[in-house]
């Protein structure tokens, strides 16, 4: 197993309440020219967590920062005009929560969690992610502290 540090945060990019599934975007991906769809988990509209590309692949989520990161993406991130908009829903919100801890208990160590906008000039995925999740950091520090945020 590669040495995983971190979870990167992405958005599909697509409009408030568009219904985009995994496989849905494994196409997008495939149609140009990647091997396989590049997050490792996708969190549908509803919160239901699919899975992407296999977690011991090197994902494609952020050129440079691939090797040691795991790739998260929730369907939504822009507006109906097309504009960057956090648009996470409770459900998705609560999955991406469950992700992150049961990503630190399998791998069984810290990792820092990131937004997509923290290493490229993008809005992806429409939130800080220190700011819009800081209950996630209460949710994951239970006793032995699974989980950190990287404040930057």
């Amino acid at each position: 197993m590669r040495a995983i540090n971190r979870v990167i945060i992405h958005c599909s990019a697509t409009p408030e309440g568009r219904n985009v599934s995994a496989e849905d975007i494994r196409r997008w991906h495939l149609a140009r020219g990647w091997s396989d769809i590049g997050y490792h988990y996708v969190i549908e509209l509803d919160g239901t967590v699919k899975p992407g590309r296999c977690i011991s692949r090197i994902g494609a989520g952020v050129r440079g920062h691939n090797r040691d990161s795991v790739h998260i993406c929730y369907v939504g991130g822009l507006d109906r005009d097309g504009k960057p908009k956090n648009t996470i829903t409770p459900g998705q919100r609560l999955a991406l929560r469950r992700v992150c801890k049961a990503l630190c208990r399998v791998l069984m160590r810290p990792l820092s969690l990131h937004g997509h906008n923290e290493y490229a000039a993008k809005a992806c995925p429409s939130f800080n992610v220190s700011t819009e999740l800081s209950t996630l950091a209460a949710f994951l520090a239970e006793p032995g502290r699974d989980c950190v945020i990287d404040e930057g």
